[in-house]
């Protein structure tokens, strides 16, 4: 029924290396770009937190340009792969110029975060969703693509813990004093990484050809036929899913630095999320006994539970117990983000079993969608509740407002989405027919192939 085996480990290597690169200038934005906005170049919070949603939101429309064009790209290399060589240099460069800090006036500086922070998020569109868009093409086997994109989280989960951790103590010694400075050096760093790791995967991975349909160029419209009610629910709960990451990651410096008063302990933390590559090793263990839909609520579950946790060090202001909570979170955390790519392969799938129309790029450029408006809303809220509940970085000890609103985003917030993903993924049953499809798939192939020669 499935090929297996198709990708190699040093494929499945280079594959994973073009995440870390990603991940080297993504988690730097998604993660220190609201308080490098608000502490160092100092614009507003209510202000951010627009920014945030506006790009956010022109970010996310221009992922369905990219799916769209995605589709209809055609080269020697394939579809997808392409975008690693043409965009790792721009991509590094732009990172750089998020973080520099023009000495301009309110308006000007305003004006230029808006337009390096959409110039950047419209370049991690085109070399991201092409990463994506290609796991159909590297294995028509459900089982190893959770393994080909448990692999690639691992090492994109390498990526953010190098930023999460590196960040604040490079900024210190590179900046020795001058936070800007220390900025704008610690990004160019991370760029300068990011560049032969995404050449890298442009020469060591491969896009395969399962089916006819995948190497027509897709109409729009015929495209749009593709979508489907499985395809609808992983995408509500990415949307879900990267709302979280974004407002739990951008708070972690304000939890730690006002609610606790250590933000010594900042790189710790970060470091304890990034127990998720634990799970994700675990991920193809655990998938062969639950399936990927039971895996990703039994992970949803642990993060639950961290969080709660993380809530009664709170009280009683327990460093020990917030790094139990946390820990927890983090290996709960990484069975989900994998599983959401792979899931959606599978929806892929699905859309073509139903409608005839093999909409690669589209439906993968829909759920990126997801995931950019997620990260949209849950800067736009972190940021909007520090400007609502008057944070002012001026102050060492903020109002007790301030300091509630802060854990709400960084404790209650996730609770509660995760809560409603839970429920609605109890309605996604492609896991129970997705062997089917794609024997029907490949006997509608067959079938197809057979009518061509009689012609």
């Amino acid at each position: 029924m499935y090929k297996v085996d198709q990708v190699s480990w040093k494929e499945r290597i280079s594959y994973g290396l073009a995440d870390t690169a990603s991940n080297l200038i993504f988690v730097m934005v998604s993660t220190y770009l609201l308080y490098f906005y608000t502490d160092v170049y100092g614009i507003g919070a209510g202000v951010v937190g627009t920014l945030f949603l506006i790009v956010r939101f022109l970010d996310a429309g221009t992922d369905l340009l990219a799916g769209y064009v995605i589709d209809r790209t055609s080269t020697k290399w394939g579809k997808c792969r392409p975008y690693f060589l043409w965009l790792a240099l721009p991509f590094a460069a732009v990172g750089v110029l998020t973080f520099l800090t023009p000495d301009l006036d309110t308006q000007g500086r305003i004006l230029f975060a808006y337009s390096s922070y959409i110039l950047l998020g419209l370049i991690y569109t085109f070399i991201n969703i092409p990463l994506s868009a290609m796991l159909p093409s590297m294995s028509n086997n459900p089982q190893e693509r959770h393994e080909v994109t448990s692999i690639r989280m691992i090492f994109g989960q390498i990526g953010g813990f190098i930023v999460s951790v590196a960040t604040l103590p490079l900024v210190a010694y590179l900046g020795n004093g001058n936070d800007a400075k220390g900025f704008a050096l610690t990004m160019t760093v991370f760029g300068i990484i990011s560049i032969p790791m995404f050449i890298n995967a442009f020469k060591n991975t491969k896009e395969r050809e399962y089916y006819n349909s995948s190497k027509k160029s897709v109409p729009l419209k015929d495209g749009m036929k593709a979508f489907n009610i499985p395809w609808l629910i992983i995408f509500t709960a990415k949307l879900a899913f990267f709302f979280v990451f974004i407002i739990r990651n951008q708070t972690t410096v304000y939890f730690l630095k006002y609610n606790f008063g250590r933000e010594d302990i900042v790189p710790v933390v970060m470091a304890l999320n990034y127990l998720t590559i634990v799970s994700l090793l675990l991920i193809p263990f655990v998938t062969k006994r639950l399936g990927g839909k039971k895996t990703m609520q039994f992970g949803i579950v642990i993060a639950i539970v961290g969080s709660l946790i993380i809530y009664f060090s709170s009280i009683t202001q327990s460093i020990p117990l917030l790094l139990v909570g946390v820990g927890l979170g983090g290996l709960g955390l990484g069975f989900v983000p994998s599983l959401l790519f792979s899931l959606i392969a599978d929806t892929i799938d699905y859309g073509e079993w139903k409608s005839g129309v093999r909409a690669t790029g589209l439906l993968y450029s829909g759920s990126t969608f997801a995931a950019k408006f997620g990260m949209g809303i849950g800067g736009a809220a972190g940021a909007w509740l520090l400007a609502m509940y008057h944070y002012d970085p001026t102050l060492t000890q903020q109002s007790t407002e301030t300091l509630k609103a802060i854990e709400f985003s960084f404790i209650w917030f996730p609770v509660i989405s995760f809560a409603l993903v839970l429920i609605l993924l109890q309605f996604y049953k492609l896991d129970k027919i997705h062997a089917q499809v794609v024997e029907d798939l490949k006997n509608r192939n067959k079938s197809n192939k057979d009518l061509a020669k009689e012609a």
